[in-house]
């Protein structure tokens, strides 16, 4: 287990980590950002490739009523623009699931944050030559804003991994302040993509927000301008990070990051106009 919040238990579902792109391709408006987020965050630039050590990992909530997987990574044998990515035959995730004493059967909800390769893979699994749920029981939640996007433009990601869902009849179009149960709700942090969500954790007075990739390093804390390569609305999603980081420190909050160096669990703390992170030990 990750961390336990009032009654809900948290535990991370990790599937990759491993370099990714440069991170000055990732943030290119960015001098010497490679160097900056170094000195932030130790070990998070790999000095081989000079890529940003990206965790790709999901959640898993066992909340008193429900049984919700956030973010569902990127799963095997999808297609993808990235290499490394594409045709995966691997078993981390599933045994990152069932170290959590859970099987697809048991999952109630998929919620996805948005709709990007990284976060939907595992939502459906290749079958006689046909994507199927991974997760037979479950409701897949999917934010309408995000869906309405994709589905125009209907890339290689959203025909095998969230279409299929759609399909079999699981899936339900969610916005901004969908609840579940008494413990689960869904945050407006548009910007990454047009209807990105993250997700607020409440139980017995404690509270932890899942970033999704509102943020995708620990420096952002210290620099919330700094624009993501992949961000859809740039300045968008400054506002929604500064928000969720402002949030996270008026409250208290655990802060999870979908893609910050493991363990990827601490809090954020006001520092004038930007915000200091610390990670728990």
């Amino acid at each position: 287990m990750l961390c336990r919040i009032g009654d809900v238990e948290i535990w991370r579902i990790l599937e990759i980590n491993a370099p990714y792109l440069p991170a000055k391709d990732l943030f290119p408006d960015v001098p010497d950002v490679a160097a900056l987020i170094e000195a932030r965050d130790p070990g998070a630039i790999c000095p081989t490739s000079g890529g940003l050590i990206l965790p790709i990992q999901g959640f898993l909530l066992k909340t008193p009523s429900h049984l919700i997987l956030v973010d569902a990574c990127v799963g095997n044998h999808k297609t993808n623009r990235y290499p490394p990515w594409t045709g995966r035959s691997d078993s981390r995730f599933m045994a990152s699931l069932a170290a959590a004493g859970v099987t697809p059967d048991d999952v109630d909800y998929v919620l996805c944050t948005h709709l990007h390769t990284d976060h939907v893979g595992w939502n459906t699994k290749l079958e006689d030559g046909r994507w199927v749920p991974t997760f037979p029981n479950a409701r897949y939640l999917i934010p309408d804003t995000d869906n309405a996007a994709f589905a125009e433009i209907a890339a290689d990601s959203y025909t095998e991994s969230v279409l299929p869902v759609i399909a079999a009849g699981q899936s339900e179009m969610v916005t901004p302040g969908h609840q579940l149960g008494d413990c689960i709700t869904l945050i407006d942090t548009p910007g990454h993509t047009p209807g990105h969500v993250s997700v607020l954790v409440k139980s017995v007075a404690a509270e932890a927000i899942i970033t999704g990739d509102a943020l995708h390093t620990t420096a952002q804390c210290w620099h919330p301008d700094w624009q993501f390569i992949y961000d859809t609305d740039p300045d968008q999603a400054v506002t929604s990070r500064r928000a969720l980081l402002d949030a996270a420190s008026e409250a208290d909050r655990r802060v999870l990051g979908s893609h910050f160096t493991l363990p990827s669990i601490g809090r954020v703390k006001a520092n004038g106009e930007v915000f200091r992170w610390q990670g728990d030990i």
